[in-house]
């Protein structure tokens, strides 16, 4: 098995199927404006997900598998996967990678391991500087963020930033009436998707990972967010929620197809 490393990309043939799988053109150059219509468009067409976790079937990380899933079978995946797969056909665009790794904030107030979330460090191309990109984090932020000290931006009711600390870097956000709150935070150490195999396996596989507590999918749309919670199907149009219990198998399997496209054999 082969895993990516800094330097992977994907062919023409594979960056022109991934980028048909997101329905976004290729970019004529490597520029901030091209990397974030090609961020808004994957999180608007490739959900984070988790499903195989619960139907017992192993999550991969090679190139094969990460293509077969995402572009072939228009799945879905989390962090691993999907930014393991953004990297790879962002560096075919002509930017440059670096895989890092984030320890996820904790509702006790604590972070998780090393490890526990691979976000992306963008550079090179006809960028002015480096950014932070993120397709796998589920409800994150919409565009790539700048690397800089106390960057912040309006997002859909809310604010998203980076803050840096010491050696490490906190992705953060802030609700209206609300004080900032980390989401992770990460150091820019380059890594390989090798680096993360094991928290992957643990991640699909301990009882303490919250991916093996309970099934989701999660979607941006142009209005909000649609989410499989469980057998909850939880949409946000315009900040509003709407909530409903699905009854069955059957209608859990009828909202994975028709809101995230995701048709399970």
């Amino acid at each position: 098995m082969t895993t990516p490393t800094t330097t992977d990309a994907l062919s023409p043939d594979e960056a022109a199927a991934y980028l048909s799988r997101i329905g976004a053109p290729p970019p004529e150059a490597p520029t901030s404006a091209a990397l974030a219509s090609l961020h808004r468009a994957h999180l608007t067409a490739v959900p984070f997900e988790n499903l195989d976790i619960a139907l017992g079937r192993p999550i991969r990380l090679d190139r094969a598998a990460l293509l077969d899933k995402v572009v072939r079978a228009r799945r879905g995946g989390y962090c691993y996967e999907l930014n393991g797969l953004f990297a790879l056909l962002v560096r075919s665009l002509g930017y440059a990678v670096d895989l890092v790794s984030a320890r996820v904030a904790t509702a006790a107030g604590g972070l998780t391991d090393d490890f526990d979330h691979v976000a992306l460090v963008v550079s090179g191309g006809r960028l002015e500087e480096p950014v932070l990109a993120d397709v796998g984090f589920g409800e994150g932020f919409i565009e790539p963020l700048p690397l800089h000290d106390d960057f912040e931006r309006r997002e859909r009711g809310h604010t998203v930033g980076l803050a840096r600390r010491d050696v490490t870097w906190a992705f953060r956000e802030r609700r209206d009436g609300e004080d900032w709150q980390d989401r992770f935070v990460f150091t820019t150490t380059s890594r390989t998707l090798a680096d993360f195999a094991d928290r992957n396996e643990w991640q699909q596989t301990s009882p303490e990972s919250h991916f093996t507590r309970s099934r989701v999918a999660s979607l941006l749309t142009p209005t909000g967010r649609v989410t499989l919670s469980g057998t909850r199907l939880i949409t946000t149009t315009h900040g509003r929620r709407d909530e409903s219990e699905l009854p069955d198998e059957d209608a859990v399997r009828a909202a994975l197809a028709e809101h995230f496209g995701i048709v399970l054999d």
